[in-house]
């Protein structure tokens, strides 16, 4: 039986329109050195909202306003038997230059170049929306 995780991250919009935020998972953890949207795990008793900021804080030295769901993705890993839930909020940067604090990496991405790196399968359900929004298939 799978462990489900439920995960909030940010889509978050740099200072250019069409610019996005990642990251790049440290060496050592599941999915090492894949790039994905910014967050992490929700606590029991913390909202997605809060644990988004939280992570953000932690990770980053980031503030953010969260805005609604952009999109929801959903992947059960064979190995280590975990179920992820991936909670994607629109979310406008407020303040703080991005640091690598919980990250091996981060930058701004031009949204048609997304789908070019090595991302967890939870986050293909933001890249094809980006992608439909974009106007590519």
């Amino acid at each position: 039986m799978s462990r489900r995780i439920l995960v909030a991250a940010g889509l978050i919009e740099g200072p250019e329109r069409g610019v996005y935020l990642i990251t790049r998972r440290p060496a050592g953890t599941h999915l090492a050195d894949a790039w994905e949207f910014p967050g992490g795990k929700i606590e029991p008793g913390e909202t997605p909202e809060a644990a988004l900021q939280r992570e953000l804080r932690e990770e980053l030295a980031i503030e953010v306003e969260v805005g609604d769901v952009y999109a929801v993705g959903h992947h059960v890993y064979p190995e280590p038997g975990k179920e992820v839930v991936l909670l994607v909020y629109c979310c406008r940067w407020v303040s703080g230059e991005p640091r690598c604090l919980g990250v091996s990496a981060w930058e701004w991405m031009p949204a048609e170049r997304l789908a070019d790196l090595p991302m967890p399968p939870a986050d293909r359900p933001v890249l094809a929306r980006l992608r439909r929004e974009l106007g590519r298939p």
